[in-house]
């Protein structure tokens, strides 16, 4: 049975950043295939019970922080918790993986969630900017009409075909993996996605 994952995150989630590198990781040496699906938690988390960061409980945001420390010690991956250019809406930049995978492969897809996730968490480069998001898709080797992709109205309709799956299957965080039907919800969860992968 050939293995495959649908992988629904957010390009601006530090904990989709922070799993990044291990997920690539997983797949290559997994052989497993992906769907790269960004995905609006704008939609999800009303949907799901879920409030975006500034609406959340003063002490649950500062444990976030903690928990951020935590994880980049842990994993020994850099990551500034409160960086310059945060909050930034996501949706250019999740166009832009829709359109990247749609038109170059899921591999250009993860390439270029991988690129955003840095920018933001790592390089503090304001992913908001459209000159910003060029040079990134720039420094992906990824072609410039992929801009006039990512504008076209069918992008955005995929984007949405997305996120009804992610809340048609459970998702309500991110990042969320998916392994025929089951939900492995963050990056803490990469350990049982092998698992999964093995097993099945």
């Amino acid at each position: 049975m050939t293995k495959h994952i649908d992988y629904y995150f957010t390009p601006v989630s530090p904990w989709a950043f922070l799993g990044h590198a291990r997920f690539v990781q997983l797949l290559r040496d997994s052989g497993a295939s992906v769907s790269v699906r960004p995905v609006d938690f704008g939609a999800i988390f009303p949907a799901s019970g879920g409030l975006p960061l500034a609406k959340r409980a003063p002490q649950r945001q500062a444990y976030r922080l903690v928990e951020l420390k935590r994880f980049a010690d842990a994993l020994q991956v850099p990551l500034n918790p409160q960086p310059k250019f945060f909050p930034v809406s996501a949706d250019p930049a999740a166009l832009l993986i829709v359109a990247a995978g749609e038109s170059e492969g899921e591999d250009a897809a993860l390439e270029l969630a991988g690129r955003f996730g840095t920018a933001v968490w790592v390089e503090q480069r304001d992913i908001g900017d459209a000159a910003t998001r060029r040079a990134i898709v720039a420094e992906a080797g990824l072609p410039d009409d992929l801009h006039a992709r990512a504008a076209a109205p069918a992008t955005a309709g995929r984007y949405a075909t997305y996120t009804q799956q992610a809340l048609d299957v459970g998702v309500f965080g991110a990042p969320s993996y998916v392994v025929d039907g089951e939900i492995f919800w963050g990056q803490d969860r990469l350990d049982f996605v092998a698992r999964r992968l093995h097993a099945g």
